[in-house]
């Protein structure tokens, strides 16, 4: 379980210390990955005082027998694995801080109640049991950090861009020398303080008397690394990014040495109490443990193992990348591709937003407003990177600086934060400030922001109440629940891991199309969209077919499964909208008509995923709300409906694919027959209401479906047509002529 919980943790937390570094692309990943792990490793040995928080920090262990505490322990291990897993597959950090405190919190909670109730009944005592004060603490710390660090990012950014501007290179001789010599100051302090602070190997005097004269080391330091800074300033190396670099590596050794506790705290506690029991000779369920409440170091081969399971996680775990790759899309520079989609918050937000702009600018003088605005100029690109970063070195730095400062001022005080929340609010306030939200971009990177504060959120819930559910289920059913809900973690990393790869494969083949730099030509361009068209058909059969045969069943379950196809369509036509910019950009200029073909294309599918969308959408709301079935004669036209549409589009699909005037003639002739059958459908469904045969719901759902399925069959063939156009050498020259409606 340890060695699990180190594997989820580390894909969740590596995007912390590596969201800066790749999203700037201040090295080759591979050298970014090397710093990182180096880091990892001395942070890993550093950990032994801080494991703590799992033997005493949020339960009081001497009201504990040891079999409950086993309990205790194995129920927060599972659930840990299962919830980290999940929130790495869908790509969102949270903090592996909360969701071990909340676990603890819930199984202890749980477990402690059961004690209760089975002697005097007196709830009031569960006090008792629990560190009541030290987890509000912690609690409250983390959780008020949130605001905090987005406000300090974004003014730290704010001066710091008034500063460099996005053309730092002109004033980094001198100001980005001294810039440089206080950022290093600040990491090189958060780097001592943090490392000596859990440091088994140091002794006691060194580290009581850094903490005494940390003022003096404080004032060494700063002139230390001005004059260095200084120095690889005139011989003209980029001190950002030994700035980058050096807070990618302090980084990741506070992370390692800090929230290893998170994964390997419990199990080693789990050890170091069974160890204790097994020297005690008596019943589990007997032995108290207030061996607990000492301090016992950690073996230092148990944090050199995990120290090397953290580095190899790092480097081959595709997770890490997801989640990696959505801290640095919310905070990227320039448009793009958007994961996430607005919601009503975020719209009000961004509104109220705009509005105090407006009104904040109108304060001050229009010749400040102007030298600031230049400030904020981005320099005009003359070509495009064919992967270019996400943002530049001066807030790569200003990231890593201000997340350490404050982490360590935090620490300093003795006050509980999570350093997840504070990376990733850093990170987003001087995305905020730098000016990176556009007004194209700023809805749905506020959306996303909102979407993993409230995932923030769910991590507690979830965590306490998943815990304690477990710690219930193996107090009472003990081995049989321990295998069963093992069994259950691996099932749910297996299908986390199908649904990753799925998800994976589709992004790289959107990175690699966003990227290339290749120009597009007509006949390739023509035959990709009619190969894509006729997969959209495909899947456009599937979902009107199960429409039509969930409501002739009035099976819920054969609707469910029609919606998802249209959500399957909806995704690819929002590709197509995304591919469209790009695609058009990449066409020849002597292909120019290759623009038209795409829009065209595009317009078309998106009126054929329409129509096949409302049809779904009234099939499965007549079946929901329980409405009187169809009568046998609307049945049976709908069958008869059903098999004809299945037929034409498959000929559609087979004169996309082998394009000929035979195929189009075909389409052309089944069209019209179709057509033909929809309207004396029609005209049946207008007479049996006169004759009062058909009522109102069924009749209004018939005309939905016998409306749209007329728009399909329309649009269907005039993807025909625009194919056919495109491929009819003697009518090629009249393509311009083409009219989607035609």
């Amino acid at each position: 379980m340890a060695v699990a919980d180190l594997v989820v943790g580390v894909s969740n937390d590596a995007v912390n210390f590596l969201n800066s570094a790749i999203g700037s692309q201040v090295a080759s990943r591979k050298v970014i990955m090397m710093v990182a792990s180096i880091g990892i490793f001395v942070g890993a040995t550093f950990s032994s005082g801080m494991m703590e928080v799992a033997r005493k920090g949020i339960f009081n262990p001497e009201f504990f027998f040891f079999g409950e505490i086993m309990v205790i322990f194995i129920a927060v291990m599972l659930t840990d694995i299962i919830l980290l897993d999940f929130f790495n597959t869908v790509g969102l950090p949270t903090s592996t801080t909360v969701s071990i405190v909340f676990e603890l919190l819930g199984a202890a909670v749980i477990v402690s109640l059961i004690k209760i109730l089975s002697s005097d009944g007196n709830i009031a005592s569960l006090g008792e049991y629990i560190n009541s004060s030290q987890a509000s603490k912690i609690i409250g710390g983390i959780f008020l950090s949130v605001g905090f660090a987005f406000l300090i990012g974004a003014m730290v950014q704010f001066l710091s861009r008034l500063l460099f501007s996005f053309q730092y290179e002109k004033s980094k001789k001198i100001v980005g020398s001294i810039w440089a010599g206080l950022a290093m100051t600040a990491m090189s302090y958060f780097l001592i303080f943090k490392g000596l602070k859990g440091a088994s190997f140091v002794p006691g005097d060194v580290v009581l008397w850094v903490k005494e004269e940390m003022w003096t080391f404080i004032g060494i330091s700063a002139v230390f690394w001005l004059v260095v800074m200084q120095l690889l300033t005139m011989a003209k190396v980029n001190v950002f990014k030994v700035i980058v670099l050096f807070g990618t590596f302090a980084l990741a050794m506070a992370f390692a040495g800090n929230d290893l506790v998170n994964f390997i705290g419990v199990p080693i506690a789990g050890f170091q109490s069974y160890n204790a029991w097994l020297s005690s000779g008596q019943e589990a369920f007997t032995f108290t443990m207030e061996s607990m409440q000492q301090k016992v170091p950690t073996p230092s081969y148990l944090l050199v193992i995990a120290g090397v399971i953290m580095i190899v996680t790092l480097w081959f775990s595709k997770k890490a990348r997801s989640v990696t790759d959505t801290e640095v899309g919310l905070g990227r520079q320039d448009e793009g591709h958007e994961r996430f989609n607005p919601n009503r918050l975020a719209r009000g937000l961004v509104r109220f937003t705009l509005s105090a702009g407006k009104m904040t600018s109108g304060l001050l003088p229009a010749s400040l407003r102007h030298r600031i605005g230049k400030n904020f100029e981005q320099p005009p690109v003359v070509e495009k990177q064919e992967n270019p970063p996400a943002f530049d070195l001066v807030r790569a730095g200003v990231n890593l600086t201000t997340a350490s400062v404050l982490i360590a001022i935090a620490t300093s005080l003795k006050l509980p934060l999570s350093t997840t929340y504070v990376s990733f609010m850093v990170a987003m306030g001087t995305s905020l400030a730098d000016r990176a939200w556009g007004r194209d971009s700023a809805v749905y990177r506020v959306a996303g922001v909102i979407n993993v504060i409230g995932g923030w959120f769910a991590t507690a819930i979830i965590a306490f109440t998943v815990a304690g559910l477990f710690a219930l289920f193996i107090y009472y059913f003990q081995l049989t629940a321990i295998t069963v809900l093992i069994a259950m973690a691996l099932f749910f990393i297996y299908r986390s891991f199908t649904y990753h790869k799925e998800k994976d494969k589709k992004k790289q083949a959107r990175l690699a199309f966003e990227n290339s730099k290749e120009q597009i030509v007509f006949d390739q361009l023509s035959k990709e969209l009619s190969q894509r068209i006729a997969g959209t058909l495909d899947l456009l059969k599937g979902s009107y077919r199960t429409a039509l045969d969930g409501v002739i069943e009035e099976n819920p379950k054969i609707l469910i499964e029609a919606d998802e196809t249209i959500k399957q369509l909806l995704d690819k036509n929002e590709d197509l909208q995304y591919e469209l910019y790009q695609s058009i950009k990449r066409i020849k200029e002597q292909d120019s008509e290759g623009s038209r073909v795409l829009l065209y294309v595009f317009d078309l599918e998106q009126d054929i995923v329409q129509s096949s969308e409302l049809i779904v959408r009234s099939c499965r709301q007549h079946v929901q709300n329980m409405l009187n079935p169809l009568k046998a004669a609307q049945v049976g036209q709908l069958e008869h409906i059903r098999s004809e549409v299945l037929d034409y589009l498959g000929k559609v699909q087979q004169a996309l694919l082998h394009q000929g005037q035979t195929a189009y003639d075909d389409v052309e002739a089944h069209k019209d027959r179709l057509l033909q059958v929809l309207e004396k459908a029609m005209s049946d469904q207008v007479n049996g209401i006169k004759d009062n045969d058909f009522g109102s719901r069924n009749s209004q759902l018939m005309f939905k479906i016998l409306f749209e399925t007329k728009d399909l069959v329309a649009v269907a063939a005039r993807f025909g047509k625009l194919y056919h156009r495109i491929y009819d050498a003697d009518k090629k020259t009249s393509f311009y002529s083409f009219n989607k409606n035609d």
